[in-house]
Formats: structure tokens, sequence, C-alpha cells
């Protein structure tokens, strides 16, 4: 079979071997690298990313650097004067303005040469250095050789183009051009973003869950649609198994409340819901008998609803096996929470809280990032 319709693909457990494979692939680049992050932080993993980018600006390689302006609020323009000065490129996505703060790109990728691509849920941070469990946050990649980088590379460019965030004219009236599938001969990629249109990887994860039986989903931010958790629960309540792995730490404490708020309907319908102890989970992980999805989506309203985000559903037999062994890696840490244990651990005051967190979550800030969508200046 032609090499390019037989890609490679290589399962990243956390930073220790994330942040590795992608200076790997940025020093082996000759034509053009691409970096794509919602997070990046000036720190000394952050210089080791500048410095590999600059190195490849010297081999004569087009570089260019996106980053969310809310998620890399903390990083000065100065930054990245050395690479300008090589001559690489950098944008920041929808730079702050109160009247669009809540429209963000929650994408993260590494193109390289259009040939090889890591998509997943890091940042360009120190805090996901290490294994998930010593030290650093829990995280899930994937390194792509193939045909899919370059669509993905493709993606890059009209994120790259699109970073100022104007509506063309009748834009907020039509679907947005952020939604779309590509079918490849062995995946599909799932791209979504805010605006009018069905976000491609909700549909497609609602047809694959309604024959499924057996489903697990590590996921830092759980608050689904309604649709969502409807499907989760018919698969339970037919027999099927449902294990769910959410973070027993988290970054954002007002989204661990509202998924909390979701366990005692889960639990009382026979969903198996698990708690990651050792650190922050920050994975993004689908398993749907023998589909896989992965890439830089939670299955929360931002999400899903608000981010622009980037998805991969693979079905090749070696991906499968290789999320599953994730999946099972990841449930050892865990604290499974049972149905009696849930009951006896919170008091009203909690519930209240919960309630709280899931309505801010659910309805205020869709509303106002909608309101935003409508709004943004052509």
């Amino acid at each position: 079979m032609p090499t390019e319709l037989n890609p490679a693909f290589q399962w990243l457990r956390a930073g220790d071997e994330i942040f590795p494979a992608m200076l790997a692939a940025i020093d082996a680049a000759r034509q053009s690298v691409c970096l794509e992050v919602y997070t990046f932080e000036d720190s000394l993993l952050g210089q080791r990313f500048r410095d590999a980018l600059i190195r490849a600006r010297g081999r004569g390689v087009r570089v260019r650097v996106l980053v969310d302006a809310v998620g890399s609020i903390t990083l000065s323009n100065r930054f990245w004067v050395p690479l300008q000065n090589a001559g690489g490129e950098m944008r920041v996505f929808n730079a702050i303005d109160l009247r669009r703060v809540a429209i963000r790109s929650h994408r993260k990728l590494l193109v390289c040469d259009e040939q090889v691509a890591v998509i997943g849920g890091f940042n360009i941070s120190p805090a996901y250095e290490g294994d998930g469990i010593g030290r650093g946050w829990c995280d899930v990649a994937i390194k792509i050789m193939g045909p899919p980088a370059g669509e993905l590379a493709r993606s890059f460019d009209e994120m790259f183009e699109r970073s100022a965030l104007r509506h063309k004219r009748f834009t907020r009236w039509r679907q947005s051009g952020a939604k779309k599938a590509v079918a490849l001969p062995a995946e599909q990629i799932l791209f979504s973003g805010p605006g009018r249109g069905r976000n491609p990887f909700v549909k497609t994860l609602l047809e694959d869950l309604a024959p499924a039986r057996d489903i697990r989903i590590a996921i830092a931010y759980f608050l689904p649609t309604r649709r969502l958790r409807r499907a989760l629960l018919r698969v339970a309540r037919r027999g099927g198994r449902v294990q769910l792995i959410l973070a027993g730490k988290s970054d954002v404490p007002l989204a661990q409340l509202a998924a909390q708020s979701l366990y005692r309907r889960l639990l009382r319908g026979g969903v198996e819901i698990y708690e990651y102890q050792p650190q922050i989970l920050h994975a993004k992980l689908v398993l749907v008998d023998e589909q896989i999805y992965a890439g830089s989506s939670n299955l929360d309203v931002r999400s899903l609803r608000l981010n622009y985000e980037l998805m991969i559903r693979f079905t090749q037999t070696g991906v499968v096996a290789g999320a599953r062994g994730i999946f099972d890696d990841l449930l050892k840490n865990c604290r499974r929470v049972t149905a009696a244990d849930w009951r006896r651990s919170h008091s009203f005051w909690q519930r209240l809280k919960r309630r709280w967190a899931y309505f801010l979550l659910s309805r205020v800030d869709p509303y106002i990032a909608r309101r935003q969508w409508r709004t943004l200046p052509k």
C-alpha cells in the first residue's frame, strides 16, 4: 500500500513524551513549521521551543506561530522578537477586547513540512512537564505521519488568516466555515467553532453512540449537551458499559463543580465515574467501541459550542489498542465514585455551589459568547 494511504501514529503520554517529540519534529523540519496553542508561557520550556523555531528559520524553514490572546495573556510580545528578527511569523488570535473576549481558539497543533503533526490537549507550559503521575498535568497527544498532516496544515492556514476575528459580510447569518469534517481514507478530521451550524464532533459522536456498547471517556472538563448525556445514559441502560474518568484535581474549580452537578443522575443511570487522583487531568480522549477521538475538545459547553476546536476520529486497530492501553493505565490511578458515597459526601451548600456552577457555565457563558459573536466587527 502506498505510504500516503497508510499514515503512522504514535501515542504520547504527558509532557515527558509530548514535548521531546514536538521539539524533535521542529528540529527535523526542512520546509515549514506551524505551531498553534492556547497557552504559551515564557519559561525555560517556552524558550526551548522558541530556540528550536529560531534554528528552523536558520535552515530556511518557514515558521509561523499562533497563540490565543486570553490563553497566553501573560506572554509579552517581546518574547517573540528574536523569532521575528529571524524571519518567523507570529500572530495572536482575537486580541483582547471586552466586546469579543468570549470567543477563543482552544486548538493545539504542531505541523512540520505538512508531513508530521502532533495534536492533543497540551499547552506550552511547565505545568505539563512530567509523567502525569509523579509530577506534571496528565495529558495525551498523538503524533501523526501522513495525509492528515497536510489537512491540518491547511486548517492552520485558515486559523492564521482568521486570527483578527472579523466577520466577512453576512458570515454571522450563515454556517461558520470553521465547522467542517474532512474524511480521509482511515480517519476523519473534525473542525469546530462558534456560529451557526452543527458541531461535526458532536454530530459524529452521537452517530457512534447510537449503537455503542462500550464507552470510555477521559476528559478534563465534562459538561456535555443534554443530547450527549441522554446518549450516554441510553447506552448504560441497555446494558452497555460507560466509564468516565474525570478530574479529581482541576485547574478550573468552577468546571469541576459543574461536572459534579451531573454525578447523581449519571450514577443512577448506571454510568461508572472515576476521578483521577495524582495530578490535574487535562486529557481529551473518547473511546466508543472501535472508534477513538483525540484532540483539543473537552466535552463541555464551551468546547462544543463556543471555542475553535480540533478533533480526529480514528478507527485503525493499532490506534484503538493504544488508546485502550492509555485508558486502562489512567484507571489504575483513579478513585471510583459510587452512588452511596456520593449521597453521603455532599451537603446542601455543596449542592448549591454545583448548581450555580452549572448555571454559569451552561447558560451565562454561552449567552455572552453568542451575543459577542453576533456583534463582531466587519
